[in-house]
């Protein structure tokens, strides 16, 4: 689908950026005054830039490099082969010239704020590696976390990492099967563990889901008891206990050495346990915080995450540009719409990240959140529409970052410099090092204007070290690779312009193609979620095999006091006719109490459509996975119906 409408700019660098920012320094010292111009040579210079990048950004190699990427294979590239270091140093390092500066404050409904200055940081992940060490984790250990967004869990991630061991982390929020269906295969040795957790003024206990979880997993030895909620064991402190250990001896690894394992969704079967490295993760997260995120020493950095969404180890990874990082659980609705805007402002964060849907619905709301200290707000998790860019633009004055990327890097592809403008509905630039590029169906790229799958046509430090229990690479390649060989498939439909900024319009895998004309669910998403009666809403087409158009079928949500009538299908049929084309006016609009999400905000769209394609619920998706289990059941309704002829 092509579209030459550009929005409008909102946000221009200023001037003084090529000497005031880190990324504006960078280019400089490279010869650059324009940033299409350092893109190309990043990705055309892929050794040269990397290797800058890891001096500008000051990595701590333990034993230098031989090389830096001796063959651009994809799968198989091989980054910085003779190389040693460690994440954990370079999340600690700013403590050596800052001790008493605050490095971490978590903010919580269920216990009053927790401030770490780098000192007392240092000293609780000394101790809690220590602790790991009485329990017998060591290198190549997996250390597995039920735990939300919370100081001791960032800690024990840490500790963990300094050991060599491997780190994984699930949310209380997900139900046990789901947890169990991802730590199962990485088999911990130790399980860390809350008792439970509040979520507004709701009380969560979580005693019966971590003894269910314990049985499960006959790998694990010794479960540590995080007495969050105050009814179960307190094993945190045991585990600080002991002698003074000192500084946190951290063990070098090689560059590709296990860090932590991310999971894809799990909407649909058992989600991919990705494996990422020291190197790629320390490397990657160095460079787009502080060359794109433009994150500073002096910064207090909060994003609304879990601790089962990439987001989170993005977040954590503030530290390593000395930033302060800003912990936030609970439900960011609790107290109002504006609650977790509140939350931000007390909190001084001057860095704000969040959801496109989160911004959306503060747009709907009509808020006007106090700014306070934040110079720029982030956005990932969907396609943020042009009338939410400019919400936050008219709302707090400031530009928007949105970012896209996803579990399989723990980074982004394309996002936002400090040197590029930002326009509305639109993602600023292919971030550096990214070869991104958008392929037609025979896998030659697209020109500017014209929308197709986007995919990276060379490799990236972050990408995973492996698909854990993958011994072949087999399942890694048929993930990323079957479809255009060499070269990585993300699953987006993107549309770039002239000048490298883009539009991400929805997941390849469940567009709507209507008569031969391509539209992403987004762009439905955006005009339908526009109305005030409208909430939430998810679309799918299901295709009838017979040649035909197929039925195109709208689900919503109604906003509280709404009535799905006559005059609001009506309403709705128009403004897509009118807006979009007249081939994607649903064939049935439905009501239903939720739309089915992910617990990080991703509609479930292809789970939903395999549903109503006949596909029992237990085998299109993992209800654990979900942020209301029950959502589910109206589809499964829907489906019956449909099946019945009704």
């Amino acid at each position: 689908m092509a579209s030459n409408q550009r929005g409008e700019v909102l946000w221009q660098p200023d001037p003084a950026a090529w000497e005031a920012t880190a990324a504006g320094r960078f280019a400089r010292r490279h010869g650059f005054d324009d940033y299409a111009a350092l893109h190309a040579w990043s990705v055309a210079e892929l050794e040269e830039f990397w290797a800058a990048v890891a001096s500008e950004v000051g990595v701590r190699w333990r034993s230098e490099p031989t090389d830096v990427l001796p063959e651009r294979a994809m799968p198989g590239a091989r980054w910085f082969p003779g190389a040693t270091l460690n994440y954990a140093e370079h999340a600690l390092a700013a403590a050596a010239s800052r001790p008493g500066d605050l490095a971490v404050l978590g903010r919580s409904q269920t216990r009053a704020p927790v401030a770490l200055s780098w000192a007392e940081l240092v000293t609780q992940v000394s101790r809690a590696a220590a602790g790991l060490g009485r329990l017998g984790v060591a290198r190549g250990s997996c250390v597995a976390a039920y735990a939300p967004n919370i100081p001791e869990t960032l800690v024990l991630a840490l500790a963990t990492a300094s050991l060599g061991a491997v780190w994984s982390s699930c949310a209380p929020e997900f139900g046990t099967r789901a947890v169990v269906d991802r730590f199962a295969q990485i088999e911990p040795s130790v399980l860390v563990a809350v008792d439970g957790y509040r979520y507004g003024d709701k009380v969560v206990d979580r005693g019966a889901e971590v003894a269910a979880i314990h049985a499960a997993l006959p790998t694990v030895r010794h479960v540590v008891g995080l007495r969050y909620l105050g009814t179960g064991a307190d094993d945190w402190s045991e585990l600080l206990a002991g002698p003074d250990p000192g500084p946190p001896h951290v063990a070098a690894v090689p560059f590709d050495h296990p860090l932590w394992v991310l999971y894809s969704s799990g909407t649909t079967g058992l989600p991919k346990a990705i494996v990422h490295g020291h190197g790629g993760i320390t490397l990657e997260h160095l460079k787009v915080l502080t060359l794109h995120q433009d994150l500073r020493p002096e910064d207090r950095f909060l994003w609304f995450t879990t601790t089962g969404w990439m987001m989170w180890n993005y977040l954590v990874s503030g530290l390593l540009t000395g930033a302060t990082v800003v912990l936030f659980d609970g439900d960011p609705g609790y107290g109002g719409p504006g609650a977790l805007w509140a939350e931000a402002h007390a909190a001084g964060a001057t860095i704000f990240g969040s959801s496109a849907p989160f911004l959306m619905a503060s747009r709907k709301a009509q808020l006007r959140p106090e700014r306070g200290a934040v110079r720029w707000v982030g956005s990932t998790g969907a396609p943020l529409p042009a009338e939410g860019a400019r919400w936050v633009h008219d709302a707090l004055g400031v530009p928007v970052s949105s970012i896209s990327g996803g579990t399989d890097v723990c980074s982004a592809f394309v996002g936002t410099s400090p040197l590029v403008a930002v326009r509305a509905g639109e993602i600023s630039c292919r971030l550096l090092g990214c070869a991104v590029e958008a392929f037609d169906p025979t896998g030659a790229p697209c020109p500017p204007g014209v929308t197709g799958e986007l995919v990276l046509t060379a490799p990236m430090p972050s990408m995973p070290v492996a698909l854990w229990g993958d011994a072949d690479g087999s399942r890694y390649r048929a993930a990323y690779f079957e479809h255009f060989p060499g070269t990585w498939r993300h699953g987006d439909w993107v549309t770039f312009t002239e000048d490298g900024a883009c539009v991400i319009s929805g997941r390849s895998d469940a567009t709507l193609n209507r008569g031969g004309v391509r539209l992403g669910t987004s762009d439905l998403y955006t005009v339908v979620e526009g109305m005030p009666e409208v909430a939430d809403s998810l679309v799918v087409h299901l295709e009838s095999g017979e040649g035909d158009v197929g039925e195109l079928v709208l689900f919503v949500a109604l906003a509280p006091g709404a009535s799905l009538d006559d005059d609001l299908r009506g309403r709705i049929a128009g403004a897509l006719r009118r807006e979009l084309s007249p081939r994607h006016v649903p064939d049935r609009v439905e009501a239903v109490p939720a739309v089915p999400r992910t617990l990080s905000g991703k509609k479930l769209e292809v789970p939903v459509k395999r549903i109503l394609g006949c596909v029992p619920a237990e085998l299109a998706a993992s209800r654990d996975s979900l942020a209301d289990p029950g959502s589910l059941a109206p589809f499964e309704r829907f489906a019956t119906q449909r099946g019945a002829g009704a």
